[in-house]
């Protein structure tokens, strides 16, 4: 009988996914009969139950960011934050995997036992104050890749001077913002959803002026809202049912986003020219200048930002928000000092400065006593953590949407579980096959492929990954698909023992 613990602090796709594919594979499957799901919040939904800022949504398309077992029927392609929680709460109910989740309860360590073969996890209940100690045979870390406890947050020379409100997006909560003057400091996704969000006179609040304060300039596409082709696919005359149709598009959206990011990797000039074409498009006539969405890297070296039918352009035009790049001198009493002499006004500062990295939700990690640092070990298929046994660690894409590599992570799981339990074997460990392997090796972190400022701060706490097969991070939907679906699950780098 095997116990499966999943933590599920950090993330909402993720860990549902691997909850229920093991739901629905059990009857073939008894290694994954029994599983527990432990979650530190009071709900299920993960990022899209804990951003609460005005327009919080999601920068993927639905398409490729839902399941892919369940279709996203709605033709919302950047969904909402509460579209994209009720999706996932009615896919938890709908293969009664919300039986298996125990809210508030924190995985503070985790401690291997090579005598016993298990894991024991010691588990703080936020409701009673309780610390249990649970066992299982096998750990799945579903925790996402950052602190849900604080983002980060510079500290702004006299920010204390400030006689406005400080807000980090993270901890949105109530921030009353209606006519009031906004900063939102930043050029990421956070900011392109704030922007617009704010001036949207249909909102219940409404800002009276927001500015977009960037110290680079970030690529912007605009790409469309909606998308009816499902309906028209699985239509009352067409052939195709709903599921089928679901695949195709869901095919179709894949491909378009390998295409776009090999496009940017192999012929950047060519990406860069397209991307500062559609920008001075979507501008003219604006007044503004073209300068603040033409950075100096490549597409793709920092993650690109999607926008939906043009709404951060739109605010541009609408003249209750401006963008300004620049850098920040010292706070003031009524806003902001640049260090090019101007003064922005303000009665809200946001500060969009990006995430907070951490693995397995906070939780330390122990084998047979010895404390194990996660950013000092490789990723075998980006699946599993070099040297420890039975544990997968979910890590999606940054290039594509998130879930399309969870999708196949949870596969390889299963696969390898059930692999196991046909063979009689208890442990899996996966280890460099000589030490001259992995002295060879130059590792790099796991998401290497971005040189975003919230990942090199984090280059210590990210598992790293290797420089060739099956260490190396291909970001790549078909090899993958290939490697974690198809390939033997026995190979040279896995450890089996009975």
């Amino acid at each position: 009988m095997a116990c499966h613990l999943q933590q599920q602090k950090n993330s909402g796709f993720s860990n549902a996914k691997s909850a229920i594919k093991r739901k629905r594979k059990h009857k073939e499957n008894q290694a994954t009969k029994h599983f527990l799901i432990v979650e530190k919040r009071t709900d299920l939904g993960g990022t899209w139950d804990l951003f609460t800022y005005p327009g919080i949504r999601s920068d993927s398309d639905a398409l490729t960011f839902g399941y892919s077992f369940r279709p996203w029927l709605d033709h919302k392609m950047l969904a909402k934050g509460a579209d994209i929680k009720s999706y996932i709460a009615d896919t938890a109910r709908e293969f009664k995997v919300l039986e298996h989740i125990r809210y508030q309860h924190e995985v503070q360590q985790l401690s291997w036992s090579s005598d016993s073969q298990q894991w024991t996890a010691m588990i703080k209940n936020h409701a009673t104050s309780e610390v249990l100690s649970i066992t299982a045979n096998f750990v799945v870390g579903a925790t996402g890749y950052y602190d849900y406890e604080n983002g980060y947050r510079p500290h702004f020379k006299h920010e204390e001077q400030f006689k406005g409100k400080i807000v980090h997006p993270q901890h949105w909560q109530d921030t009353q913002y209606d006519d009031k003057k906004v900063i939102v400091i930043g050029s990421g996704a956070t900011a392109m959803t704030l922007i617009p969000a704010l001036v949207d006179e249909n909102n219940e609040q409404c800002a009276r002026h927001v500015t977009m304060l960037q110290r680079s300039p970030t690529y912007v596409a605009s790409v469309p809202g909606d998308d009816h082709a499902l309906a028209l696919l699985s239509g009352k005359f067409s052939p195709l049912s709903k599921p089928q149709a679901y695949t195709l598009l869901r095919t179709r959206n894949v491909m378009f986003q390998q295409g776009v990011y090999r496009t940017a990797i192999y012929a950047p000039k060519m990406m860069k020219a397209l991307l500062n074409h559609r920008a001075k498009k979507e501008l003219k006539g604006s007044g503004v200048d073209i300068a603040h969405f033409q950075p100096t890297y490549n597409p793709w070296e920092e993650r690109l930002c999607a926008v939906p039918d043009s709404d951060l352009f739109q605010a541009l035009h609408s003249k209750r928000a401006e963008v300004v790049t620049d850098n920040i001198s010292h706070f003031t009493t009524t806003g902001i000092a640049l260090t090019s002499g101007k003064h922005l006004d303000a009665d809200i500062i946001v500060t969009a400065t990006g995430l907070k990295l951490q693995m397995l939700g906070g939780a330390d990690l122990y084998v047979d006593g010895q404390k194990i640092d996660v950013g000092a070990r490789m990723t075998y298929k980006a699946v599993l953590l070099e040297g420890v046994p039975n544990m997968a660690i979910m890590f999606g894409y940054t290039n594509a949407s998130w879930t399309l590599k969870i999708d196949l992570a949870c596969q390889y799981v299963l696969r390898l579980l059930n692999y196991m339990y046909k063979e009689g074997y208890k442990t899996v460990c996966a280890q460099a096959v000589t030490e001259q392997e992995q002295v060879e090796m130059q590792p790099d972190t796991v998401l290497g492929a971005l040189s975003a400022g919230y990942i090199s701060r984090a280059k210590d706490e990210l598992p790293k990954q290797g420089d060739r097969y099956p260490w190396r991070v291909n970001n790549n939907y078909f090899t993958d698909r290939i490697m974690l679906k198809y390939r033997k699950v026995k190979d040279e780098w896995l450890q089996f023992n009975r």
